[in-house]
């Protein structure tokens, strides 16, 4: 018999104004001068646009990573590039998919395998990551909305000028914060997020978890043991319990 189950609908079905409407208070202060801009409207415009052409966009959450509390309770933030571009995949945090996946994706894939590896047991997620952002870690792309089968295909269109901004607002706060930056396009937001002095961030930098680059120099990401060097960060800054990878 053959498997029939359906991938879930995670296409965004409304107009993007729509989704910022839905922010919470604590990030408006963010989001809001974004989506009245120039740069704000202008992908509006285009995402909407889009979706009236018939576009498949993905993810029908955008804004979800923003609804696991504010940006003083961010304790980790990692950064990815833009979602998932199949069907039934992305759910609006960086690198998580939907439950119940038959497939993972390889770079998710090989994040797990380096949480294994790395605290010496299994991660508790399998799929969906949403367990990490419920402890406080940012789940963020640096695009957030994407066409089905076309990666980057929204990369410039003024998500980055949003997304770097949530990234320098979480790098604000007074307490010290762990970033992992995986990638060389998410390595050239180190200057948003580094802070010297006593309360100084900790910033993590590796290959991003392709299976392209995961282990390749100059920093393989494979063996990179960013998981047990944040819980250690954590501990030794009293910035709660250590996060259950």
């Amino acid at each position: 018999m053959f498997d029939t189950q359906a991938a879930p609908d995670n296409r965004l079905r409304e107009p993007l104004e729509a989704v910022f409407d839905r922010v919470p208070a604590a990030w408006r202060g963010v989001t809001d001068p974004f989506i009245q801009s120039h740069a704000g409207r202008a992908l509006a415009a285009f995402v909407d646009q889009r979706l009236h052409e018939g576009a498949v966009i993905y993810p029908q959450h955008v804004l979800r990573a923003l609804e696991y509390g504010p940006p003083e309770a961010m304790r980790v933030v990692i950064v990815g590039q833009d979602p998932y571009h199949g069907a039934g995949q992305a759910q609006g945090l960086a690198f998580s998919v939907e439950p119940g996946q038959r497939k993972l994706p390889p770079s998710l894939r090989n994040i797990l395998k380096e949480v294994s590896a790395d605290t010496g047991a299994a991660s508790r997620c399998v799929d969906d990551l949403s367990p990490w952002a419920g402890q406080g870690v940012l789940l963020l792309n640096s695009a957030l909305t994407v066409e089905d089968g076309a990666p980057a295909s929204h990369a410039g269109r003024g998500w980055e000028v949003l997304t770097d901004a949530l990234l320098a607002r979480v790098a604000a706060q007074p307490e010290p914060t762990v970033f992992m930056l995986w990638g060389a396009s998410a390595q050239r937001k180190r200057a948003l997020v580094e802070r010297p002095g006593p309360a100084a961030h900790l910033v993590l930098e590796a290959n991003h978890p392709s299976p392209l680059s995961a282990n390749r120099p100059p920093v393989p990401f494979i063996g990179c043991r960013h998981f047990s060097r944040a819980n250690a960060f954590l501990a030794s800054n009293r910035r709660g319990s250590a996060i259950r990878w």
